[in-house]
């Protein structure tokens, strides 16, 4: 058996070398028709297009996406052509929430207003949306949910509303929907010239989902006129051709790496590791943990100021900012971050 895997996808090489007889390490965008013409299976993240142009005439049954998000597979064409697939649904969404949370608190102290009198309007209830949902108001917000699909499948009633009511009422609104260019509820430019122009509240705008879902344009001219109060950016259009003005205009803009936790790499390589066992019947003889911090107890006055020890994506932003032409380098060589199970907080110091 032959596994093709982006090089970049951490804490896999001993799992997949103890269950397959070749495993070929390549740079996501370097994956092609010919490095994949005889693997059985292949591990990618979102770098790698699978689609027609890689695999026909392949004997790839299988690809692996380390991924929440899916939009880089063609999955018509894989149903089509005998491909199965998987994703990662949830595997970061307690990255994604630490680094919202990190950044209300920054907003906070930025804003000069609590976050027990903001709302936060968040759209898209998935995985990373429920938590983000719950973990805001644990710090005392008032939130309000907006994901039109499951509010048609559940019948939601009074637990979700309308978008034009967070475009009305919310302080902060933060982005966690798919993207989607068809369909029912497409979100391509979700937030786009329409969006801008209705909101009342000169709102903080976050987007941590796809960079597509937002309208770069709208956006820049909805900060210059003062529709938008800031933004936090962590995915763009273009990626990695970045807009400079945008990055020079945010609060904070980051390199797609709001879920690069480490705990949340090791989510998405173990059920990328077991999506393949399944498929093939085999068994990894490994386990993936994430690696333990340098120094596992935090000490801080308060909470808040001990969550941004643990992470503040103000440093990722300024390394983003010295160097926007190496985004794809500093998302590929991201230095370790944990997420705060693995700390002991002693506070009040």
């Amino acid at each position: 058996m032959k596994i093709v895997a982006d090089d970049k996808i951490p804490y896999v090489r001993e799992c997949l070398e103890s269950m397959a007889d070749e495993v070929v390490y390549l740079p996501g965008k370097s994956i092609s028709r010919e490095s994949v013409a005889d693997a059985d299976a292949l591990m990618v993240r979102t770098r790698t297009i699978v689609d027609r142009a890689l695999l026909e005439g392949t004997s790839v049954r299988f690809v692996a996406t380390a991924t929440i998000g899916f939009d880089h597979i063609d999955t018509g064409y894989c149903k089509r052509a005998g491909v199965a697939w998987s994703n990662c649904p949830g595997c970061n969404a307690g990255s994604v929430e630490q680094y919202l949370q990190s950044s209300l608190i920054i907003l906070e102290r930025h804003l000069g207003k609590r976050l027990e009198d903001m709302t936060l309007g968040v759209v898209g209830v998935g995985h990373v949306g429920s938590r983000v949902a719950r973990m805001a108001g644990e710090m005392g917000m008032k939130v309000l949910l907006n994901d039109p699909p499951r509010a048609e499948s559940e019948h939601g009633g009074d637990k979700f509303c309308p978008l034009e009511t967070i475009m009305e009422q919310a302080d902060i609104i933060t982005f966690h929907t798919p993207l989607s260019r068809t369909g029912k509820y497409p979100t391509y430019h979700l937030a786009g010239e329409d969006f801008f122009g209705g909101l009342r509240r000169c709102p903080v705008i976050i987007n941590t989902s796809r960079g597509e879902v937002v309208d770069t344009t709208a956006l820049k001219r909805a900060m210059s006129c003062g529709k938008v109060r800031t933004a936090v950016i962590d995915v763009w259009e273009d990626e990695p051709d970045i807009d400079r003005e945008l990055l020079a205009s945010v609060l904070i803009g980051t390199p797609h790496i709001a879920g690069y936790s480490a705990d949340g790499k090791a989510n998405a390589s173990r059920m990328s590791v077991e999506n393949i066992c399944r498929f093939f019947g085999l068994k990894a003889a490994c386990r993936i943990e994430p690696p333990v911090p340098p120094c596992t107890v935090i000490r801080a006055e308060g909470m808040k100021d001990a969550l941004l020890q643990i992470y503040d994506p103000r440093e990722d932003c300024k390394r983003l900012r010295a160097e926007p032409e190496q985004f794809e380098r500093l998302r590929g060589s991201y230095p370790l971050r944990r997420e705060k199970e693995a700390y002991t907080f002693v506070l009040g110091q």
